[in-house]
């Protein structure tokens, strides 16, 4: 009777475990450890990688204007702020010189004496060489020596050098006078071409030196970004080739442009290549100089290869590659990449063929014992 009840018992203990044993496995099997990982695939193709170059700018102009006088003077009106547009030939303001007529006068006073000079030169040459004619003749006569004779010829020499002094004098205090009064003249500050004013370095009343800057100006239209590029990826990089320009202060937006040049000296500090890239069309309101710019260059497209996501690219250990699905196991297959572009893919020079499938995304982190389950999106990690 003992016997029967514990078989009983014994009984009911598997009708129970069994049960559970076999819903803990299949749990198990289904969500636990041991569960296959959702992935989505992804396939090897042949795709023209057209791989763009990223760079850092600033805004600056091509052409600048610095807009002074060229003698020194006060300042006697500005007839312009910071940001007006003006026109080639516009009047921007007015010099006041500083002792001008009083240099003039001096100026005056000193050739009058000049020409003063000239006259006593010009008379003494006109009597050094009438009495050198004079003894001339006397000498066919035999009425003077040979030693008079060259000490006349003598002082005629002295007198033309002193002649040719004086009128080379008088040329240059004409020229000064001329400088002096063409100041006078030239008293107006006017702006060469159309333009924007970005400073204004004075104000009425200030004592400038000839040269010094008043009013800067820039040509808006020879606006461009002074941009730098990593010398590693740009080797493709050449005039023409059309340029995407984000600008700091319009989050979101791009405005295209194309790239002017390269510049010829590179940076060896920091190894980047220097290039100018101008606006297809200007930005409206115009960006201030200096602003931060962010360029993307769309560098040609590279003959078709194998290429592959970025996001299937995993690393295990000190190897790069991915997960290459071969009859439904898993194998780590090294890869040599190449270029790549901003839609996310780049390029598989080594390591893999066209039509070979790869793990794309991974719910969990993969082994070669991992279990798959392939799904058409993962949440939160493919799209």
């Amino acid at each position: 009777m003992k016997l029967q009840a514990m078989k009983k018992r014994t009984l009911g203990l598997l009708a129970v475990i069994i049960p559970l044993l076999v819903i803990f496995i299949y749990v198990g099997l289904r969500s636990g450890p041991l569960a296959p990982v959702a992935v989505t695939l992804a396939k090897v193709d042949a795709r023209q990688i057209s791989p763009d170059l990223f760079g850092i700018g600033t805004v600056e102009a091509r052409y600048t204007y610095k807009i002074g006088p060229t003698f020194a003077g006060r300042i006697k009106t500005i007839h312009v702020q910071v940001n007006d547009f003006v026109k080639a030939g516009q009047i921007l303001g007015e010099m006041e010189p500083v002792d001008l007529e009083e240099r003039i006068r001096s100026q005056e006073a000193i050739l009058q004496r000049t020409q003063s000079t000239l006259k006593e030169a010009e008379a003494r040459q006109a009597f050094a060489q009438s009495q050198t004619q004079r003894y001339e003749q006397l000498m066919k006569a035999r009425s003077v020596s040979e030693e008079s004779l060259a000490v006349r010829r003598q002082e005629l020499q002295i007198t033309n050098a002193a002649l040719d002094a004086a009128h080379d004098e008088l040329k240059r205090v004409k020229a000064d006078l001329d400088v002096l009064k063409a100041q006078k003249s030239n008293l107006r500050l006017i702006a060469p071409v159309d333009g924007i004013v970005i400073e204004r370095a004075a104000d009425p009343g200030t004592t400038m030196v000839a040269g010094q800057s008043v009013i800067e100006l820039i040509d808006p239209e020879s606006l461009w970004v002074d941009v730098r590029f990593d010398q590693i990826n740009a080797s493709r990089l050449k005039a023409g080739l059309p340029a995407q320009i984000a600008l700091r202060s319009r989050e979101g937006k791009t405005v295209s442009g194309k790239v002017l040049r390269t510049e010829p000296k590179a940076d060896s500090i920091t190894e980047e290549l220097l290039a100018k890239v101008v606006f297809d069309s200007l930005p409206e309101p115009l960006p201030p100089l200096g602003e931060l710019a962010e360029v993307t260059v769309s560098l040609p497209a590279l003959p078709a290869t194998p290429s592959i996501p970025n996001s299937a690219i995993k690393h295990e250990g000190e190897k790069l590659g991915v997960w290459k699905v071969v009859d439904d196991k898993l194998i780590f297959t090294a890869i040599k990449l190449g270029a790549s572009d901003l839609d996310g893919f780049v390029q598989v020079l080594e390591g893999l063929g066209n039509g070979d499938e790869i793990i794309n995304y991974s719910e969990k982190v993969l082994t070669s014992q991992s279990r798959i389950h392939v799904v058409e999106q993962i949440p939160g990690l493919s799209k």
